[in-house]
């Protein structure tokens, strides 16, 4: 989701871009990654490759930590090794959730699961292979590409079905666009360091949902439950709320509010169900 919407807008504004998949090379393998960083020797590198599938991470932790420790170690390397700026998406899933306000950078990571164990881990391999980097957390992200929240919300209206979402954890939904923007403006004036990049604004996924279905303008049977009503393989941290005035004070940025992401993403999806 977030690579292709950062690879059209950074070509779109100039930038020369080698925008690479698993087809081309596998971060995981230390040899392929420094190769072809080295091949291309980008002066900024930014990794939007992660492995979120949140609750199957529980039964594949060796897969998890390949890709999002040692991948982003190899890539923290071959940047090194060519002298490139460093820019890695972390997540919130780094904390527990216990907290009653929104988390700042320097709050201590306490992953619940194996998903948010290997990005820390992650994190940490990055903050080891390199002094030029940086880490970029964000949350509950979804865009017009691939799999997403407010897509499975559409989908299953659309046929008809009743809906209960989870109304007891809080998040800030980000919109891939409007990240994509934010790390561009990182690109263009780089700077060390751990931030929160997210919309501005939080909600729940029910507040969220029924924002997407107002948008689209699709009336169904939706009712609010419990965490507790949905028992996942993975737990989920009860408050993901991320603090952005480290990144609005360093670089002056500040992601529009969720509810306006919310509204550009239901317009494309629109324009995609008329093409």
């Amino acid at each position: 989701m977030l690579g292709t919407d950062l690879r059209a807008l950074l070509a779109n504004s100039g930038w020369e871009v080698v925008a690479a998949d698993i087809v081309e090379f596998d971060i995981t393998d230390r040899t392929q990654s420094i190769e072809f960083v080295a091949r291309h020797a980008p002066s900024i590198l930014i990794n939007c490759a992660a492995y979120t599938a949140v609750d199957q991470a529980e039964t594949e932790r060796e897969i998890a930590f390949g890709v999002n420790r040692d991948g982003a170690e190899n890539l923290a390397i071959a940047a090194s090794q060519v002298g490139a700026f460093f820019v890695h998406i972390s997540t919130d899933y780094v904390f527990d959730g216990t907290k009653t306000g929104p988390y700042v950078e320097d709050d201590p990571p306490n992953p619940l699961g194996v998903y948010g164990a290997s990005k820390f881990a992650g994190e940490e391999a990055v903050r080891g292979a390199l002094a030029e980097h940086c880490i970029v957390r964000t949350a509950w992200l979804y865009g017009i590409h691939g799999t997403s929240f407010p897509r499975t919300i559409l989908a299953t209206a659309q046929r008809g079905k009743p809906l209960r979402v989870v109304n007891d954890q809080r998040g800030c939904p980000t919109y891939t666009v409007h990240l994509a923007r934010a790390l561009m403006a990182i690109a263009e004036q780089p700077r060390h360091g751990t931030y929160h990049a997210v919309n501005a604004g939080m909600c729940t996924w029910y507040d969220l949902a029924c924002s997407v279905l107002q948008e689209a303008g699709i009336a169904t049977e939706i009712a609010p439950c419990a965490t507790s009503e949905f028992p996942r393989p993975a737990p989920r941290p009860a408050n993901s709320v991320l603090d952005t005035s480290k990144l609005q004070a360093t670089f002056g940025i500040q992601l529009p509010s969720w509810r306006r992401g919310v509204a550009e993403f239901v317009a494309l999806w629109q324009e995609e169900l008329r093409s």
